[in-house]
């Protein structure tokens, strides 16, 4: 007779869901959505989360955009608003245009450059996307705690977020 291992409980700092504000997503085009949707899969295989000051999550987002600013809108798992926090994009915005530009002539060369090329602006498309990360992280410090690897997926998703094709 084996009894069963107790199920482990998972990590409360999480998030569960996120949805985009329909507002900000309204000009797209089926690559876009495909690259949001993938984003917003990645984040929800492994993140870490946590409102500080707060132990009540999972969490769900709702990530928008309004005028100039960026919105993480945060409620719990039965729905009940928690938090709204608005970030200006002020301080992402040379980077997501520098990231914008480089991924445009990544996906130039991937179709005529030799490798090398394409690896070369693949290290500098990586080292735009770990700044912006960096600056995530650094923009949400004090508001919401998440690990490298959540503040990359979340610029992933703020740079699909942002493009409007």
């Amino acid at each position: 007779m084996s009894e069963e291992e107790p199920r482990a409980e998972l990590p409360r700092a999480r998030l569960v869901a996120i949805t985009l504000d329909e507002k900000s997503t309204a000009t797209t085009n089926s690559n876009i959505e495909h690259e949001r949707e993938v984003a917003i899969f990645d984040i929800l295989e492994g993140n870490s989360f946590a409102l500080d000051g707060r132990d009540d999550g999972p969490y769900k987002l709702n990530l928008g955009m309004l005028e100039d600013r960026l919105v993480f809108a945060v409620s719990n798992e039965a729905d009940e608003t928690l938090i709204t926090h608005m970030l200006s994009l002020t301080p992402l915005k040379r980077i997501m245009k520098d990231y914008f530009l480089v991924c445009e002539s990544y996906y130039e060369a991937i179709r005529t450059a030799p490798p090398s090329r394409i690896q070369a602006i693949d290290m500098g498309r990586r080292g735009l996307h770990d700044e912006g990360s960096r600056t995530l992280l650094e923009r949400l410090a004090g508001k919401i705690t998440i690990d490298i690897d959540t503040a990359r997926r979340l610029f992933t998703l703020i740079c699909a977020l942002h493009w409007k094709g």
